[in-house]
């Protein structure tokens, strides 16, 4: 069977857009000699719908989107993922739905089985979960229907598994002579690798083709990656789709034609193109065509603008420096010079009288108090205020530019550096800030060298270095990787060879930062366990490890 996968960028909300899209697609695949074009999850509506599930009327616009697409098909099939109605009760009122079109109508629907409800994903909420799914009939073959996590609960794969059901497994053994799903995938570092021995194991197991075709682009937090596969009945594996790209991927699973095209991108490759597939869309499909962000001298202001720059072009990124009188002429000299490189605008609007001022006005106030972070803080404050107005005046998103270990810990100012509309790089740990730098750098200089060298800074009081608060980000970030992402205990941690006052001194100032981290910019995830939705951590709560 000729199968064209329509690894397609779809925008939440966007019934019309994507109706165009999944139209469009449908007739390449009529041009390209499809038997069958398949696009992904909930590709009428855009994944994830969130609370757009509770409003009626958008359930009714995407099923009335859902006739006109089966009124526009012919010989060759289409499968679409929609928002099902289910006529049940008690139960949801939704389904996450698939369903199998052509000669102008809806040949067959099957719902999902496996409803994700950890992590990102909260489809509890909202969709009724299938109990059954039977194969449907195709121009004579029996095909197994499947939404994204139905493939993701195989028992030969999995040590520890969520679901008791194998819906996959379970349409082989009904009969099922090839297996298609239809995914929308978030994508983390890791992912793509996992992904592939999963259902390379479940070819394996089950003896059948397996076609899956994921989603592509940013939306709102979430990254997908595409990078959809084909295999034969033997594992073989006949095609990949583009990694953050859209495609159309054309696979016979018939034919013996291995694809040729591995997916060898190193980490930095994918998480460069990650940010910049996730920053481009967020503003894009928010309204916004430009951007602007502060450029302290440091490497995550660099980085930042580096992924802005490419996401949308050089003249539509804006860097200001806001010197105040702790900021060091070799940092505005590396901003200027990173501007240059980048060819972005670049301003600079010092803050040393509206410090002094400031500080003057608060001066009764503070009588016989000595300086502390309340000053430090008051800088910061001060180019949010400004870099807002700028924001304001031209219309342009502000991005923040704290990386992961800084927001783990509260080394970030609410109401200053904090401010913005995205926080791009809130899921990328220093270490990896620094990673990323030196890929951006690998042909030529683009990020001056001493943004790379120098001790990092927030040059907020004379002679400042983050290591005068924070411990070296090399044990920062892996004491961040235990507790966080893999959720070990502190003691664990100490077990594992770092010194026990440290880890309890980070443990403590992450579990502190909560109130932080909730009035933080949303922020692009790309590890497998990031701040933000997938993270819900009480804040006013006393639970400390002992």
């Amino acid at each position: 069977m000729r199968v064209a996968l329509a690894q397609l960028n779809t925008t939440v909300g966007d019934l019309a857009g994507n109706e165009a899209r999944i139209l469009a697609a449908y007739q390449r695949g009529i041009a390209a000699g499809a038997e069958l074009v398949v696009t992904p999850e909930l590709a009428i509506t855009g994944y994830p719908p969130r609370d757009l599930l509770l409003r009626r009327r958008f359930v009714a616009e995407n099923l009335a989107v859902l006739q006109r697409l089966a009124g526009a098909t012919g010989p060759v099939g289409l499968i679409v993922g929609f928002v099902g109605e289910n006529p049940v009760r008690p139960g949801r009122e939704t389904t996450n739905a698939v369903a199998l079109l052509q000669h102008g109508r809806v040949l067959a629907a099957r719902a999902k089985m496996l409803l994700p409800t950890y992590d990102v994903f909260d489809e509890d909420r909202y969709f009724e979960p299938a109990i059954e799914n039977q194969p449907v009939e195709f121009n004579g073959r029996r095909i197994g229907l499947t939404i994204c996590e139905d493939l993701w609960n195989d028992e030969d794969f999995w040590r520890d598994r969520r679901y008791r059901r194998n819906p996959a497994a379970e349409l082989a053994a009904a009969g099922a002579e090839c297996l298609v799903n239809v995914s929308a995938s978030p994508w983390h570092l890791g992912k793509n690798r996992v992904r592939h021995a999963m259902l390379a194991s479940l070819v394996a197991k089950t003896g059948r083709p397996l076609l899956y075709c994921n989603l592509v682009g940013g939306n709102d937090e979430l990254v997908f990656d595409g990078a959809s596969l084909a295999f034969d009945a033997r594992g073989q594996l006949l095609a990949r789709g583009a990694l953050f790209a859209e495609d159309f991927v054309i696979a016979d699973t018939g034919v013996a034609a291995p694809a040729t095209d591995p997916d060898d991108f190193s980490d930095e490759e994918k998480l460069y193109r990650a940010l910049v597939l996730g920053l481009r869309d967020y503003l894009h499909k928010c309204g916004f065509q430009s951007a602007l962000l502060g450029l302290s001298g440091g490497i995550d202001s660099a980085l930042t603008a580096a992924l802005a720059a490419e996401a949308l072009g050089p003249e539509n990124v804006r860097g200001v420096s806001l010197p105040s009188p702790y900021s060091s002429a070799g940092s505005l000299e590396d901003a200027r010079v990173l501007a240059a490189n980048l060819g972005i605008r670049y301003d600079v609007i010092p803050i040393e009288a509206a410090f002094a001022t400031v500080k003057q006005q608060l001066a009764p106030v503070f009588a016989g108090l000595a300086e502390d972070v309340t000053e430090e803080n008051l800088q910061a404050r001060l180019r949010g205020v400004i870099l807002m107005a700028l924001s304001n005046k031209f219309g342009s998103l502000l991005l923040t530019t704290g990386n992961k270990s800084e927001l783990a810990v509260g080394y970030c100012t609410l109401y200053g550096d904090m401010c913005g509309g995205l926080a791009v790089i809130a899921d990328v740990p220093k270490t990896m800030v620094y990673r990323l730098a030196r890929w951006i750098n690998r042909e030529r200089e683009i990020i001056p060298a001493a943004s790379l060298t120098k001790p990092p800074s927030a040059e907020l009081r004379p002679n400042q270095t983050d290591q005068d608060s924070l411990p070296p980000y090399e044990v920062l970030d892996a004491i961040l990787e235990a507790y966080v992402v893999e959720g070990r205990s502190a003691e664990e941690i100490v077990a594992a060879g770092f010194e026990a006052a440290t880890v309890r001194r980070v443990i403590r100032l992450i579990d502190l930062s909560e109130y932080k981290r909730r009035q933080a910019a949303p922020g692009l995830k790309v590890t497998s366990k990031a701040f933000g939705v997938g993270r819900r951590i009480p804040i006013a709560q006393r639970y400390r490890e002992a």
